[in-house]
């Protein structure tokens, strides 16, 4: 998202009471998303990964290859519980942080976990050229992409509240999207008029 969107959205007339925690695939648009949201909602936004990262001055590619899996998902659920428990803010996590039932249930007690639910094909159009995908380094990557999709998909649906992304949204539009869900939740989401 170019910095043009964000200072032509307009800032929204409400108060964010709960983290807003996005789930969901790689490709369904929780950093883009989720930066344009904080924007309008005013409060800041952070990335589960990139807080992971920070913390031990490594990516996350490296810390898989040194310490494995589990040691990283000890750390990312840490870092999660750690987030939850400042000032409300908007939080993208990786792909895998909501397969964890520990952080299902420490999201659903501090936050809430919106779904930004994207079909296959989307999701495959939004990350086939970018080799930035660890979990996509395989012989065939669609495939790789397409099971994956079905083993967390069910899990996804788990979720608070679930946006639908569309092909033809832009992120603006997936923004009033995420918006009008969250407006349904007034413990989330308050109006100042109220």
């Amino acid at each position: 998202m170019n910095d043009q969107e964000s200072k032509q959205s307009p800032r929204s007339e409400q108060i964010l009471r709960r983290t807003v925690v996005l789930v969901g695939m790689m490709g369904s648009g929780k950093t883009a998303i989720g930066r344009e949201l904080a924007y309008r909602l005013n409060v800041p936004y952070v990335d589960s990964d990139a807080e992971i990262e920070a913390a031990a001055n490594a990516t996350i590619a490296e810390i898989f290859e040194r310490s494995g899996e589990p040691f990283f998902r000890d750390r990312e659920a840490e870092v999660i519980a750690r987030l939850l428990q400042s000032e409300p803010c908007v939080l993208s996590t990786g792909g895998g942080a909501y397969l964890a039932q520990r952080n299902r249930a420490a999201i659903s007690e501090h936050g809430v976990a919106v779904w930004l639910d994207a079909d296959l094909e989307l999701l495959w159009e939004r990350v086939r050229h970018k080799d930035t995908r660890p979990l996509l380094r395989t012989p065939d990557p669609k495939k790789t992409l397409s099971e994956i999709f079905e083993q967390r998909a069910p899990i996804y649906a788990l979720a608070d509240m679930r946006a639908e992304a569309k092909p033809e949204f832009s992120i603006y539009e997936m923004t009033d999207e995420v918006l009008q869900v969250l407006a349904v939740r007034p413990d989330v989401l308050e109006n100042k008029n109220d």
